[in-house]
This record gives C-alpha cells, sequence and structure tokens, in this order.
C-alpha cells in the first residue's frame, strides 16, 4: 500500500519533473508555491500564505487559506501544520530551497519541526534530499548513489554510527562547530546508514 505523503510546493526552486500526485496524497501550495505546481500541471488541494510572493489566486478549485502578513509562522510552517491537523506523517517539500538563503535555512528548521511532532520532512533540492532525525535511525534509500552529508543541527549529537558510507564512523560525537560529516558517500552494494543516540543530525542524500 503507498504512503499517504502530504506534497508542499513553496515559492523556490523546485525541482519535481516527474511527480504524480495520488488520490490519497494532500497537495498544498505555500503562497507563489501554488503557481510552481501549476506548472507541472498539478493543482493544489489547498492554497496557503499571506500571498506577498504571488497573488492570490482566483477562480480555483482549491481551497485558499489566507493568512496575516504580521505572522511568526512561514507559509511554509502554516502548511505543515495543516498537514499534521490532517493527520499526515509524512512530508515532502518542494521549492523550499534556492533564492533567499535565509527561506532554505528556515526550511531546515521547518524538517526539524516535523520532527519534533513525530513526522518525517523531506526537503527536494536538484541533486539531494535533506532531512531530520532525532535519537534514532536513517537508511539511505536503495539505489541511491553520490554525496551523503550529515550535520549535527540544533546543539551536540552522541553517539553518532555512519555504516556502509565510505567514511565511517563509531559511537562519534558531532557539534554544529565543525562539519565533519560533509561530502561522505554511498559504496557499492551496500545501504549507508546513520544513527544517532542524542541529538538531532541533518542529513543529505542522493536524489
Amino acid at each position: 500500500m503507498k504512503e499517504k505523503l502530504c506534497i508542499i510546493f513553496g515559492a523556490g526552486e523546485v525541482y519535481a519533473p516527474k511527480i504524480k500526485p495520488s488520490a490519497d496524497d494532500l497537495v498544498i501550495g505555500a503562497d507563489g508555491g501554488y503557481m510552481a505546481a501549476k506548472g507541472l500541471g498539478i493543482e493544489p488541494n489547498v492554497v496557503v500564505g499571506d500571498f506577498d510572493s504571488g497573488a492570490q489566486p482566483t477562480e480555483i478549485g482549491a481551497h485558499i487559506i489566507k493568512l496575516n502578513p504580521d505572522k511568526d509562522d512561514t507559509d511554509m510552517i502554516a502548511a505543515v501544520k495543516l498537514g499534521l491537523r490532517r493527520g499526515y506523517t509524512t512530508f515532502v517539500l518542494y521549492g523550499g530551497v534556492g533564492g533567499r538563503l535565509d527561506h532554505t535555512t528556515a526550511n531546515f528548521a521547518t524538517l526539524s519541526y516535523l520532527n519534533a511532532f513525530g513526522a518525517k520532512g523531506f526537503l527536494i533540492d536538484k541533486d539531494c534530499i535533506a532531512t531530520v532525525i532525532a535519537d534514532g535511525k536513517f537508511i539511505v534509500p536503495k539505489g541511491r548513489h553520490g554525496t551523503v552529508s550529515v550535520f549535527a543541527y540544533g546543539g551536540e549529537a552522541s553517539g553518532v554510527n555512519l555504516k556502509n558510507l565510505t567514511y565511517e564512523l563509531d559511537n562519534a560525537t558531532l557539534t554544529p562547530h565543525f562539519p565533519l560529516g560533509v561530502s561522505n558517500s554511498t559504496t557499492d552494494g551496500k545501504r549507508g546508514e546513520i544513527s544517532v543516540k542524542s541529538g538531532s543530525l541533518l542529513i543529505f542524500f542522493p536524489r
């Protein structure tokens, strides 16, 4: 049975040429992300935003949630909260990278936010995917070959293990102050394993 996804389109650079949401997926356009989805022939179920990065769409089938521009939530976080309220636990974020570096950084925090609520988040870039894990394990999906980078996120991460990667670690400690885990790579015929006993890791793996 296919896992139900909450698919969110932001207003950044979208790398989703072959995406085909299923009927059970929830597709949300976060502000200008509505037009990004439409450009791929995808009609969002919901559009959320204060519409500072694109005009509010009119005469569309999607439900529109207009946000006050004076808010703490980013449009992406508002979309994520909607997906969580509707019971989704796996989130795929397109259009959340590129453009403004602070927006990209905010979306790394969004991955951590999802993790804190027991959900999985995946931020899609052109050549890689980012995710955050805490006190747990991540297996690089089968058939993904290329660069894997691992960073402590939000503080020190202890009990870090990297297995079946070119450079392995055993019960190591990573800190936010030194990028020890950058530019690792997968190995032929093996699925990389990344785990942490205490703390959070920001992981980048191949598309």
